[in-house]
């Protein structure tokens, strides 16, 4: 454990300054330095993961390989390291107390009194620890959810001032995540919000080494001085964090604001040579000036919150990149859907991407969609319940089966070409029993989707309890939607594709999941490729 250094991110002032951003931008400083990194999200709510969460209370659920539902900060993780992450990146309250009630009932304390300290504190700063003592990495970033001073936070906060002593002085970092407001009507900068969020810290014992200061304005030399003064920091550890274009132009600031070199020093980490950051130039360098331009419908039921679809939104940036091809999504409710409405809403779109979900609530809507799209020859990409209901809209319209639908909106349905899973028809608990994380599957080599992923087999990661009814597919297929992707293992359809469409893709995995900044997934690509195709066409 003592070989691995650990940083610890913690955030001050308000909620939603991008801590994961910051977290994930270093990471992947670090690692152009040649550096073993991994980064990982301790929440402070008490559900034991956000698999139950309604995405407009926590934006959308990320899930890994391995099957564990997480923070969307995971995805950042992700995107920005391009290495996997897993169920050990992402720790809750809810996770910590089940542990140690577990524990408790099974008489592991030996008849002790369990308190918040040492107990809850041993186990959460064991959660810490994890990941660094696998041997996998020279650094473990830890992102702290939430504001130092929530009441919900103050058991991590004091892990974290016992994990200085566990560690040493030279293994611990603390980077602290602040605001600094410009008050217009002022015409100022203020520190003193930073000066409160330090003094907190430092009431719980923390002294933060650095201080990553978020700001729409650059900070002078004046302002970096006070809050040095005031916060007990080396001047040249306030870093400032300027409001950016995109979340992709982050590291390079952090770069320019020298936090990697920084963090290093204090760590007494050789700086080795400076980072290997080329390829993500590229990448901004295509994102910004491309030569192709789309517009795309995103159909869902949570627009209102864009974070409930994140993963996708930036699927699109990365497929877009490598085309060099700007990504105009327009946010589209499927409850605004209807027959005399969907013209109007899709008419003018390039393609049109229907979104997961679950639920009842604008079902109609997206099938009313999908049935546009299908007899307009605008290219679609169908999601998880976005294949689905691409499958019973097919059903309905072109096979004749006026009533077919998902039995999870319609138990009684008399052709349930969506049915739930057979290992899925005992389970009664809701939290971490669908059928979640990586599985295989096979593609027929004369699909669209072999063309795009260029591999007979591939692994994609699953959410959701519900499947198409093999029952329907000899008489799906007869009728032009094939199944071009199945489970080796199961038989399930994994991938519909509709025959003699300039693309017409449904996928019941979430691709999505897997697209990172340096491997763009191939079936955005091959979704934007096919727009811009048929623009030109």
């Amino acid at each position: 454990m003592a070989s691995t250094k650990y940083i610890f991110v913690t955030g001050g002032v308000t909620s939603s300054l991008g801590k994961g951003i910051i977290a994930a931008s270093l990471g992947n400083l670090l690692m152009a330095r040649g550096y073993r990194v991994t980064i990982q999200k301790f929440d402070p709510y008490i559900n034991i993961d956000p698999g139950t969460l309604n995405p407009y209370e926590h934006g959308e659920c990320y899930v890994t390989d391995d099957g564990a539902e997480t923070d969307l900060d995971l995805g950042h993780y992700e995107r920005f390291l391009n290495v996997r992450t897993s169920q050990a990146n992402n720790v809750t309250t809810g996770r910590i107390y089940n542990n140690v009630i577990t524990k408790e009932r099974r008489g592991d304390y030996l008849g002790k009194t369990v308190q918040v300290i040492p107990h809850i504190t041993d186990e959460i700063k064991s959660n810490f620890y994890r990941l660094g003592e696998t041997g996998d990495y020279d650094i473990v970033i830890t992102e702290i959810g939430g504001c130092v001073g929530d009441i919900e936070s103050l058991p991590f906060i004091e892990a974290v001032r016992q994990a200085k002593w566990d560690l040493g002085e030279s293994n611990f970092l603390v980077i602290h995540l602040t605001l600094i407001p410009y008050l217009a009507a002022a015409k100022e900068l203020k520190t003193k919000p930073t000066q409160h969020s330090v003094k907190q810290l430092l009431e719980a014992g923390i002294q933060p080494d650095i201080l990553v200061c978020r700001s729409e304005k650059p900070l002078p030399a004046d302002i970096r001085r006070k809050l040095s003064l005031f916060c007990n920091v080396q001047l040249n550890s306030v870093i400032e964090a300027l409001d950016a274009e995109t979340i992709y132009d982050v590291p390079l600031l952090m770069r320019k604001e020298k936090l990697d070199e920084r963090v290093l020093t204090k760590l007494k980490l050789a700086h080795k040579e400076p980072p290997h950051i080329d390829e993500w130039r590229t990448f901004l360098s295509r994102l910004k000036n491309p030569t192709n331009e789309v517009n795309v419908g995103l159909v869902g039921k949570y627009v209102e919150l864009p974070d409930a679809y994140k993963s996708i939104a930036e699927a699109f940036i990365h497929a877009g990149s490598q085309l060099e091809c700007k990504v105009n999504v327009h946010w589209i409710s499927s409850e605004t859907l209807t027959e005399k409405s969907v013209k109007r809403a899709l008419s003018d779109l390039d393609g049109v991407l229907v979104a997961p979900g679950f639920g009842e609530r604008g079902i109609e809507g997206k099938i009313e969609a999908i049935r546009y799209v299908r007899e307009n020859n605008i290219p679609f990409f169908g999601i998880c319940l976005g294949m689905q209901c691409a499958v019973v809209e097919f059903a309905r319209h072109v096979l004749g089966l006026a009533n077919a639908a998902s039995t999870e909106l319609n138990k009684g349905t008399e052709h349930p070409v969506i049915d739930l899973m057979e290992d899925q028809k005992k389970i009664t608990d809701y939290g971490g029993t669908m059928r979640l994380g990586a599985y295989e599957c096979e593609l027929k080599k004369s699909s669209k989707a072999f063309n795009a992923y260029k591999a007979s087999t591939i692994e994609e990661r699953h959410r959701h309890r519900y499947e198409f009814n093999n029952k329907y597919l000899k008489q799906m297929e007869k009728a032009g939607l094939k199944a071009t992707g199945i489970n080796p293992k199961s038989k399930l359809v994994e991938i519909v594709e509709l025959d003699n469409h300039p693309y017409f893709v449904g996928t019941q995995f979430h691709p999505e999941l897997k697209s990172t900044v340096m491997s763009p997934h191939p079936l955005f690509v091959s979704f934007i490729d096919a727009m811009i195709k048929n623009k030109k066409n």
